[in-house]
């Protein structure tokens, strides 16, 4: 299964930055956690995962991580 990140943006919309990055399966517009997301809102690939200045959901990090194997070659 095919994962990405999508942006979660706080009150001021896309132009107040990224609030929180969420995870959802494919293309979705709901996070694995179950929040509704902009389906036009930013995307990263699942790789980045951790890897941004802003904070990712917790929760939709735990789900991703059971479903999701470790490949050592993406870890080094």
């Amino acid at each position: 299964m095919m994962h990405q990140m999508r942006a979660e943006y706080g009150s001021g919309g896309e132009a107040g930055g990224v609030r929180l990055w969420h995870m959802v399966r494919g293309a979705q517009s709901v996070a694995m956690c179950g929040r509704e997301l902009d389906p036009g809102a930013r995307v990263r690939e699942a790789v980045d995962w951790g890897k941004t200045p802003e904070l990712c959901c917790h929760t939709c990090g735990a789900y991703f991580l059971r479903e999701t194997p470790y490949l050592s070659a993406e870890h080094q």
